[in-house]
């Protein structure tokens, strides 16, 4: 086949971007240091927000934002089943019970009507993913964690630059969490970061991201830096580089641009793909919001389409169109089955969207011309 094969997700990175890490390279100062110091007030003007801490991870993010609200054994975290298991794994390692409640089959977005009836005495945290950069309805959101007096933590991993009612997702609320993985909206390789407004749990995750030492020590080997600090409980190692702070830095400089182009291709896709039988496309809430479109998400109606999603994925690729599965229903992993007791049909409503999901093509360097392969190659498979 002549064309090159075409990714679902590439990320893309300037050449300020890519000048910017080998500065950093030459520096001699790689780890955390002045870079990170200025991606963090960066990032806390983006999301004007007093506290923001950048992690190597969304998934570290999660773990210490739960373990520094001091969850007991036995203690239970509300989230959803359509997620990747980082969101439940984070929840078990904090010593927690993650309790599921099924999506809305509109939204893909974890149902809030039923988060009320799945809250009981051992109930702490709320725990949404704003899935494919949608945000939940978070009026909603916090007018039931107040009635019940229940911390929120936003899995914010697909959500950077979404809104809600005019507002970005971590410019309010309780802890959100942020992702900049290679396939997500802005990436520096691998890491992420925590966004709050709580003084003191921002200083209890500073600790725990970082040995438990008691104060900023990145700068302790430098000439007015200071060696003196004290351990005040067993910490992570969970700190950001400065060689991914220099490609974040450059990376939320261009992030406006990158959701803009990511809206006119899902635009394209629902335009596109709108009088098609074979697919279920995308739906979108009332409330006002800004969706990122971390990733496009139709459904495949499996018996208009004369095959599963599954099948369509390996006739793509030998068409060399990449695509992807976001997510197996988390609840049917081994794992969870055996140590929580869940089973098939516990969530039918996220069990049938993970059985026919699939990801499509869709990152901001992807032309117009890309785009219209992919629709011809999906146009020729369905005839």
């Amino acid at each position: 086949m002549s064309e090159e094969f075409l990714p679902f997700s590439r990320p893309c990175i300037s050449q300020a971007a890519i000048d910017e890490v080998v500065s950093c390279l030459q520096s001699g100062w790689i780890t955390t240091g002045p870079r990170v110091a200025q991606f963090t007030e960066a990032l806390q003007h983006y999301f004007k927000a007093p506290h923001v801490l950048p992690v190597m991870s969304a998934t570290t993010g999660l773990h210490l934002s739960l373990l520094a609200m001091n969850l007991e054994p036995g203690d239970e975290v509300i989230t959803t089943p359509l997620t990747f298991a980082a969101t439940l794994n984070a929840i078990v390692l904090a010593g927690a019970k993650p309790v599921l409640v099924d999506i809305d089959q509109n939204t893909l977005n974890m149902d809030l009507n039923l988060v009320a009836s799945a809250i009981t005495k051992r109930t702490r945290v709320i725990l949404p993913v704003h899935f494919a950069g949608l945000s939940v309805d978070l009026t909603q959101l916090y007018d039931i964690a107040n009635q019940f007096g229940l911390r929120v933590l936003e899995d914010a991993a697909h959500a950077i630059g979404s809104e809600y009612q005019g507002e970005r997702i971590g410019s309010s609320g309780d802890v959100q969490v942020f992702s900049f993985h290679p396939n997500k909206n802005m990436t520096t390789v691998e890491g992420g970061c925590i966004v709050t407004r709580d003084q003191s749990l921002a200083e209890q995750i500073a600790r725990l991201r970082f040995h438990g030492i008691d104060r900023q020590a990145w700068n302790r080997y430098g000439k007015n830096g200071s060696q003196d600090f004290e351990v005040v409980l067993p910490g992570y190692k969970s700190n950001m580089t400065d060689v991914q702070a220099a490609l974040g830095i450059h990376q939320l400089r261009e992030l406006a641009g990158f959701i803009a182009r990511r809206n006119e291709l899902a635009n394209r896709y629902q335009e596109a793909l709108s009088d098609w039988p074979q697919w279920t496309l995308p739906k979108l809430p009332q409330y006002a919001h800004l969706h990122s479109w971390h990733i496009y998400t139709p459904l495949i109606n499996e018996k208009a389409a004369g095959m599963n999603r599954d099948q369509f994925m390996q006739v793509m690729k030998e068409r060399n169109i990449g695509t992807g599965l976001h997510y197996r229903a988390v609840h049917l992993y081994p794992y969870y089955r055996q140590a929580f007791g869940f089973n098939p049909g516990d969530f039918p409503l996220a069990e049938d969207a993970c059985e026919r999901i699939v990801s499509l093509p869709l990152f901001p360097s992807m032309t117009d011309g890309e785009h219209d392969r992919v629709l011809d190659v999906m146009y020729s498979i369905f005839n």
